[in-house]
């Protein structure tokens, strides 16, 4: 079996179109969670006929380009010969070792679909910079591996504000999503942060079976300005490609009167957090 296995790596490694198979397979894997292509080809600053000639194994790209690439999704220049798939790292069972598996073990771990559904969250939360203002988001929710998983970016907007860099690389935060007693938690974090934020959000269903409520709080120091926890609102888009293309164009740092109506009755901007 393992003569066989190197031996068609050997025809693949050997065979252009094989590769530019195997890389536009592994293209398309890993845009299947973009909500928009051609927003993700904006993001890279690559022409979007010419990405998509790379999806349909037609042309590979430059090195540069290739670079760009594998910086965004966090790989490496082995997407040109491996399944993305195999590229990926073998899954960390810190939350199953002994000494913590009775506490953080597979009741916490194991966040059923029924409990919270994968695909794509708008989410709303008054900003911890300008608490005058308020965070619109989008962030989607995947499985691997056994984990449940949070994929997000911040505004540009909002990092530009801030004189932070805008590129998607320094934008994208990542989190793990674990069961709790009400509802779910998830611990956030930015590349090589050593901040993060906790999120708490429980079903809310008064309005509709879409909605949770909760907070979210970041691990700084109390400061005279800005918050360090607020209230925060997930809906969850479904499959609507419409209403999750919307949610994304509509992602930024925005006054009150573009937060939704029902997202506003939940988030209760005139009361303070307890």
């Amino acid at each position: 079996m393992t003569q066989q296995r190197t031996a068609d790596s050997r025809t693949r490694d050997s065979d252009p179109a094989a590769l530019r198979e195997v890389f536009g397979d592994n293209l398309r894997r890993l845009c299947a969670g973009y909500p928009s292509v051609s927003e993700l080809c904006r993001e890279l600053g690559i022409n979007r006929t010419q990405f998509n000639r790379y999806m349909s194994g037609e042309s590979f790209p430059r090195p540069d380009v290739l670079h760009r690439i594998c910086t965004f999704f966090g790989t490496d220049a082995r997407i040109l010969l491996e399944p993305v798939d195999a590229l990926a790292p073998a899954p960390n069972d810190l939350l199953s070792h002994p000494f913590l598996a009775d506490f953080f073990g597979k009741p916490t771990i194991e966040v059923s679909d029924t409990i919270f559904p994968s695909g794509f969250y708008r989410f709303a939360r008054k900003s911890f910079v300008d608490a005058s203002r308020f965070v619109l988001g989008l962030v989607l929710i995947k499985r691997g591996d056994g984990y449940t998983f949070l994929r997000g970016f911040e505004p540009r907007q909002g990092v530009r504000e801030q004189g932070l860099s805008t590129d998607p690389h320094t934008r994208e935060y990542r989190g793990i999503v674990m069961r709790q007693e009400e509802g779910i938690m998830a611990v956030v974090t930015h590349r090589a942060s050593l901040s993060c934020s906790f999120n708490f959000l429980t079903p809310e269903t008064s309005f509709q079976s879409n909605l949770w409520e909760g907070y979210a709080s970041r691990t700084v120091r109390e400061k005279v300005s800005g918050n360090r926890a607020t209230r925060m609102v997930y809906e969850h888009l479904g499959n609507s490609t419409g209403r999750i293309l919307q949610a994304a164009r509509e992602t930024g740092v925005v006054t009150i009167d573009k937060v939704p109506r029902f997202y506003r009755h939940l988030l209760r901007p005139d009361e303070d957090f307890r």
